[in-house]
């Protein structure tokens, strides 16, 4: 098929409006720069606020569930910003869209998420030669109470100590938390 030059101009000036109007409408644009709509730094850690979390695939109610957690307190970062909604990753890498309100600034970590088996020790300071107050296991979560020079302050049922901040899903490496 051979199009007029005036008809081509015409397809070309038609496909630029359509892949304009795309670009404004799209969420995934809403977010850029540091500070997100909601004041606070993106990207950024938070914790899961309910048991029940719905992960979606757009930010809306209209859009579908791509999965669901089953388990308050686990950190997630915040990645992008669109009005009420979060886009959020899993330290698996996994991202959707949740709900403003189902989630909490409070601080957690899962020590070492990616490993099988190995051992973490906490440490009764934060200081590699202190001593070791318990292992823990890949997966446990943890609150942090507080990070510095390396080493983040952890709690959780039945321990409390310090872990090398390396070995935490849930902080930024060498991220000083107050």
């Amino acid at each position: 098929m051979i199009l007029h030059p005036a008809a081509r101009i015409g397809l070309v000036s038609l496909f630029a409006l359509f892949l304009v109007t795309v670009a404004a409408t799209a969420p995934a644009g809403a977010q850029s720069g540091t500070v997100g709509p909601s004041g606070f730094p993106v990207p950024r850690f938070v914790s899961l606020k309910s048991d029940r979390v719905n992960v979606r695939v757009g930010p809306s109610r209209d859009h579908r569930i791509g999965w669901t957690f089953v388990r308050a307190g686990l950190p997630v970062e915040i990645v992008q910003e669109f009005e009420n909604w979060r886009r959020i990753r899993d330290w698996e890498g996994s991202e959707g869209w949740v709900f403003h309100s189902l989630l909490t600034g409070r601080r957690t970590a899962l020590v070492t998420p990616w490993e099988s088996a190995m051992i973490t020790p906490l440490r009764e300071e934060p200081r590699s030669d202190a001593r070791v107050v318990a292992e823990l296991s890949p997966k446990v979560l943890g609150e942090v109470g507080q990070c510095k020079e390396g080493w983040c302050e952890v709690s959780g049922d039945g321990f409390s100590g310090w872990i090398d901040q390396t070995r935490l899903f849930g902080v930024y490496p060498d991220e000083t938390v107050e």
